[in-house]
């Protein structure tokens, strides 16, 4: 993140604003677009946002302008996509359930399977509607290093494995559209390119007479150190060879370094180090803080110690475990102070609970003249209605 956009986001945490709240720059999320965009202008390719990172559906509008379309992950947020981002929708499900796969067909443009056994039992009624039919594969490579979020990890269940695929798919061939792969987590185009060799060598040779290869999500197109040229040089030289359209379903990379949550400190307690308790928490606002696990960047903080006041953040949680981190800063933290997590638009809002009865964070938008807008409250009766 800039200075420009952290001095932006430090006046707004000076001023009125309540917290916790996730803090979203409409005019950053424009930036990413157009970018990705840019890649879709020199290749030809289709660009589809994808909604498990991100759904606040305040910015579709905007995004919808840039954009070919979203990919869903089941039948909500196919319908989401279809309600909201009024585009193309691309469905895939590890596994679709018989009572929701005729709606799941009516939100979206395709839809792929993850097993021929999937494939037998809905592809007729997909045909018929309609809507294109793709096969999710494992392309045999992956460079994720931990497993949680590595689809090609040893019994991943994501993805046709090749000795399969070849067996089966001359079977079915005259059904399917296209294939997709996703094996990528915040990754370069570097990682794409070894993962290319190896889908191509597998799969090359079946792809002949199908409409789209779809290259799945985790690239982080829009971060500054990525290699577009190369992407925009393997999305070309892809369609070139096979003669067929690309998909790229990116999720990060659209609303990457473009929102906050910015948290105010309740308390300051001591046991063998400052515990600056916080309003917001890791267990419930920004949960992948304990599943990847990583320590959210806060504006004007360091390394645990590399300033001269150090503090462990915590959430106000019952879980011993609800801590965001080791920090350091210039001056010393008092109760009231307002921090600022950075890059909170991705996998916090889609992702968080109601553990503990706290409250989920407010949703706010910065819009391109710089007007906040609070466009989402919450309350006993959002934590109510999900219980039974």
């Amino acid at each position: 993140m800039v200075a420009k956009e952290a001095n932006r986001f430090l006046r707004i945490a000076k001023g009125a604003i309540e917290t916790p709240v996730y803090l979203l720059d409409e005019s950053l999320i424009e930036e990413n677009m157009k970018i990705l965009r840019h890649v879709k202008e020199r290749t030809g390719c289709k660009v589809f946002h994808a909604l498990k990172a991100y759904s606040s559906f305040v910015t579709f509008p905007m995004m919808s302008r840039y954009l070919d379309g979203v990919c869903a992950s089941g039948l909500n947020e196919a319908r989401l996509g279809y309600e909201e981002f009024k585009k193309e929708v691309h469905t895939f499900s590890a596994a679709y359930r018989e009572k929701e796969i005729k709606a799941i067909l009516k939100y979206s443009d395709s839809v792929v399977f993850n097993s021929f056994y999937q494939l037998e039992q809905y592809g007729k009624t997909a045909k018929k509607s309609g809507v294109e039919i793709g096969l999710r594969v494992n392309p045999g490579h992956a460079e994720v290093t931990t497993d949680m979020y590595n689809p090609c990890a040893p019994y991943s269940r994501l993805g046709i494995v090749h000795s399969l695929f070849k067996r089966e798919f001359p079977k079915q061939k005259s059904i399917v559209d296209g294939l997709h792969f996703h094996v990528m987590c915040q990754q370069n185009a570097d990682v794409l390119e070894r993962v290319l060799e190896s889908f191509g060598k597998l799969y090359g040779k079946y792809i002949k007479g199908l409409q789209w290869v779809n290259f799945g999500g985790g690239h982080h197109i829009t971060r500054d150190d990525y290699n577009r040229e190369l992407l925009i040089r393997l999305i070309s030289d892809f369609k070139k060879k096979y003669g067929v359209q690309v998909y790229l379903e990116p999720g990060e990379a659209s609303v990457y370094n473009a929102g906050v949550l910015i948290s105010s400190v309740l308390d300051i307690v001591k046991n063998k180090a400052e515990i600056a308790i916080m309003d917001t928490s890791a267990e419930t606002h920004m949960p992948d803080v304990l599943l990847m696990p990583y320590r959210p960047h806060v504006l004007g903080s360091g390394k645990k110690n590399e300033k001269k006041y150090r503090y462990r953040l915590a959430g106000p949680s019952c879980l011993a475990g609800d801590i965001i981190g080791d920090y350091s800063f210039d001056k010393a933290l008092k109760r009231g102070d307002k921090l600022i997590f950075t890059d909170m638009a991705l996998y916090s809002i889609v992702k968080n609970t109601t553990f503990n009865g706290i409250n989920l964070p407010d949703i706010a938008v910065i819009r391109d003249r710089g007007k906040i807008e609070v466009v989402r409250k919450f309350g006993y009766k959002d934590y109510r209605d999900r219980l039974s």
